[in-house]
């Protein structure tokens, strides 16, 4: 029978994350990142995501030629974790047989949850309703559900204030204090905890300037190989968001595949029988958890060598299993 699961992940940008948009345009900067089309926010895409993902679970496992476009050099994939989790094409026969399956995870884009913004009052934490919503967070004004967001040009706070508060270039107005309250599993964070008290709810029409206005741009020049100097000409710019930006995305698990094949799992075990330097894995959402976790030492995204691309998990996903929504609100 099929299996149905989904984990939401909180994540937080260790380093400055570039994902771009693919060749240059005219304006602010040369090279962009990737956007939602409707509301101009950038994102993480669940592409990225699940390459990076399928890579360094690859290597973790000993087996990285599991991580390419083909798994011909792949011995058994169909005992594979890696190939299990994230679906392989492996060609016999000279090429005239071909084995293929899709994989059992889906890995969605990472949305912009909490965006770190200058404030005369040091770093500040922008956020909507709808987005801390989405996320499993409860957000209360005067003990009581809040119940809308606030009018553009307006901000609540998760302190006390009364004069006007800037967000980087825009000054607006302070219109009362909220509480916001995290998921359990998020609760205890050390990351989340620093933040807790500098969150700035706005509205949705005013998020995405807010987050826009205040992306990380860096300057960069090619080098010259053969004088080790720079080319003239050659200076670029590029955006990227920015340190301390919380984003959260969903890893849904369709295990099509389950009782009809010999699941290669548990395992504790590299492929060439080592130790795992990750925890064992007991199905295909701890692969996709242990690729995930080595974004926080390799990166993902574009600029890698330049000290970008860092993402760290925070605290343990958010699960549920599929029709456990359903049961609840009975």
């Amino acid at each position: 029978m099929a299996t149905y699961q989904r984990q939401r992940y909180l994540l937080m940008t260790v380093d400055p994350v570039h994902i771009g948009a693919g060749g240059y345009r005219l304006g602010r900067v040369d090279n962009s990142i990737v956007r939602e089309p409707g509301t101009r926010v950038p994102k993480i895409p669940g592409t990225s995501l699940h390459g990076a993902a399928r890579s360094y679970a690859a290597q973790l496992y000993e087996t990285p030629e599991a991580a390419g476009q083909s798994q011909d050099k792949v011995q058994n994939p169909d005992q594979n974790p890696v190939c299990y989790t994230f679906g392989y094409i492996k060609k016999t026969n000279n090429g005239n047989d071909v084995k293929a399956y899709s994989g059992v995870v889906n890995i969605f884009d990472a949305h912009v949850l909490l965006f770190p913004v200058y404030s005369m009052t040091g770093p500040v934490w922008v956020t909507t309703l709808g987005r801390l919503r989405e996320a499993g967070f409860t957000v209360k004004h005067n003990g009581a559900d809040l119940a809308t967001e606030p009018q553009t040009g307006t901000v609540l706070l998760t302190w006390a204030r009364q004069d006007a508060l800037n967000l980087g270039w825009l000054m607006v107005e302070v219109k009362g204090k909220i509480s916001v309250e995290a998921p359990v599993e998020w609760q205890k964070e050390q990351r989340w905890q620093a933040i807790n008290d500098h969150i700035v709810l706005v509205s949705e029409s005013l998020f995405s300037h807010v987050v826009n206005s205040n992306l990380e741009v860096r300057t960069s020049v090619a080098i010259d190989p053969e004088r080790g100097a720079a080319e003239e000409g050659a200076l670029f710019t590029y955006e990227a968001l920015p340190r301390a930006t919380f984003l959260t995305t969903e890893v849904v698990l369709d295990d099509y595949r389950d009782g009809a094949n010999n699941r290669p799992f548990p395992k504790d075990k590299t492929h060439k029988n080592e130790s795992s330097p990750s925890a064992p894995r007991q199905g295909p959402l701890d692969v996709v958890k242990a690729g995930l976790r080595m974004i926080e030492w390799l990166g993902v995204g574009g600029m890698g060598t330049r000290g970008f691309g860092r993402l760290v998990i925070v605290g343990e996903p958010l699960e549920q299993k599929y029709g456990e929504e359903r049961s609840n609100e009975q």
